[in-house]
């Protein structure tokens, strides 16, 4: 059986936020499967030490950090008429990794996880896009403010880069068929969640501070550097918080995640809680009667509503974050204070719809479920009939 060249444009470990989950999860399914070498990018220096369990799964590795400066990619990019996307990660260390294992190892296919890594993509072999969002619907969705130009420019730009590769690649794969019909020949390999790991009856450490006193919390997790992340909460806290607290005066909002910025910390108060990057966000999720996901942009599946579903917790989501989800009849689509409230107001009624949540987690969402289309997409199934 042919061996399988991942390309990524983060390490997929640990799995901690939603690309690094779906690109592990992927790798582990492909891993048990064929042999794997990955190459991939290392956003800081911690994360070229590849863990001996992660690194056990694979066949050569390969991690180069990210050097390049946002300046100097945006001055290739308009020298060379190319998306910032692209000459952001384009580095000449990862060419020449990319050769050296086409020519140490018989790759009969090759996995490009994110569009920037679609450059690397070696010829004579399949080839798998895993684009996950279309990020060009994300850039033209920027496009307003004093860098308007620069965002519609990335859009125009990354938009044609997206539909050529799509249409020379074997298979180009998007995490929904909302984000795939974005882009003509695009076909669906869906998020999964751990339902065993993200599961109430799971051992975990619970959070009972914010609890104390018989208060009700209401949580938002996800990075916290992340714009469309940091635009919600902040209008949460801004336009939605005090309306429900007004109704439920014993109500603390939590925003759960790592690397908060300015903007984020300054939200913290006696009534909004900014933790930080958490060893486990479980027992947040536990405590919570009440899981926001007040995006207003947002692509293809939202992690955080996946876990919450899972966790079984009743969620309250924009119709933006639950775009690409089986919802119907698991979570409310809302992004105002009366969905919260409505579901405060009515515990029994919550009680039910988390249980259905969970239940749609485990029949739609397992990662066995997800990635069972993979093996016929990279060939797998094919070679084991040729074996």
């Amino acid at each position: 059986m042919s061996d399988i060249l991942f390309l990524a444009h983060r390490v997929p470990f640990p799995p901690d936020r939603g690309d690094r989950i779906r690109s592990f999860h992927v790798l582990r399914h492909l891993a048990a499967r064929a042999r794997v070498h990955l190459v991939a990018f290392a956003d800081c220096a911690a994360d070229v030490a590849v863990p001996p369990a992660f690194r056990a799964l694979l066949g050569e590795c390969v991690v180069v950090k990210r050097t390049k400066s946002r300046a100097r990619a945006l001055v290739e990019a308009l020298a060379s008429g190319r998306p910032v996307s692209l000459t952001a990660f384009d580095d000449a260390r990862v060419h020449v990794a990319v050769a050296g294992v086409m020519a140490r190892h018989p790759v009969g296919c090759a996995y490009a996880f994110s569009g920037q890594m679609a450059q690397y993509l070696p010829t004579g072999v399949r080839q798998v896009m895993d684009f996950v969002d279309a990020d060009s619907a994300k850039f033209a969705a920027y496009a307003e403010g004093p860098l308007a130009w620069l965002m519609r420019r990335e859009a125009r730009l990354l938009g044609a880069y997206e539909r050529d590769v799509a249409a020379r690649v074997d298979a180009a794969l998007f995490v929904s068929a909302a984000e795939a019909a974005l882009v003509p020949g695009g076909g669906v390999l869906e998020n999964g969640i751990d339902t065993a790991r993200f599961d109430p009856a799971a051992a975990f450490v619970p959070v009972m501070g914010p609890k104390s006193g018989g208060g009700r919390l209401v949580t938002f997790t996800g990075q916290m550097d992340y714009r469309p992340n940091v635009e919600a909460v902040v209008r949460f806290v801004r336009e939605v918080l005090p309306v429900v607290r007004a109704r439920h005066g014993d109500v603390r909002f939590a925003i759960v995640g790592r690397a908060p910025t300015a903007a984020v910390r300054a939200l913290a108060s006696r009534d909004v809680i900014v933790t930080g990057e958490v060893p486990d966000v479980r027992g947040w999720l536990a405590a919570s009667d009440v899981v926001v996901a007040p995006l207003m942009l947002a692509r293809g599946v939202q992690n955080k509503v996946l876990e919450a579903m899972a966790m079984a917790r009743p969620v309250v989501a924009s119709r933006a974050a639950a775009e690409g989800i089986d919802h119907a009849g698991t979570i409310r689509v809302d992004d105002g204070a009366d969905a919260v409230c409505a579901v405060l107001d009515d515990p029994a009624g919550a009680a039910v719809l988390a249980r259905a949540a969970r239940a749609r987690a485990i029949a739609r969402y397992g990662w066995d479920a997800a990635l069972a289309p993979l093996d016929a997409i990279v060939g797998l199934d094919r070679a084991r009939v040729a074996a």
